[in-house]
């Protein structure tokens, strides 16, 4: 519908301007050029659109859950903490994640700022490597690194 609006506000601006720069003149003499222009115009306009249309890729993801039991009694492996160079405030982010809170509500449980959270949260990722949240969160479990 945008698309249609679109060519209809151009086709009228381009009435109008052919209005005013003598429409007789140039339909009588330059007739061949006009209708020529208009038809690249066309094809040019339907080649990208098609163009785009075939080249957008569609990406499914699916993300899949798997129940990672917590003991009754959780002991963090400071084993696996050490070997990923995880610091306590980056621990303290990702269990804060873990708990399912925002960006803000960490910022404002840790004291820090909403840039100071995404930047620990960007390093937790990388040190798991993760690409989201849900992932980091439970490779974190299965290293036994949150409860």
């Amino acid at each position: 519908m945008r698309h249609v609006l679109i060519y209809g506000v151009v086709a009228g601006l381009c009435v109008a301007i052919l209005r005013l720069v003598e429409y007789r003149f140039l339909v009588l003499d330059h007739s061949l050029e006009i209708y020529g222009g208009l038809v690249a115009v066309l094809f040019a306009s339907v080649g990208i659109w098609l163009g785009l249309k075939l080249t957008r890729k569609q990406v499914e993801v699916r993300e899949v859950v798997v129940e990672v039991p917590a003991p009754a009694n959780f002991v963090r492996d400071e084993a696996q903490v050490a070997a990923l160079g995880l610091t306590p405030r980056e621990l303290e982010i990702l269990e804060l994640m873990a708990a399912g809170l925002s960006n803000r509500e960490i910022a404002e449980r840790a004291f820090v700022s909403e840039n100071t959270v995404k930047t620990h949260a960007s390093r937790v990722l990388d040190k798991l490597g993760a690409a989201r949240r849900t992932q980091a969160i439970q490779r974190a479990k299965e290293l036994r690194l949150i409860g």
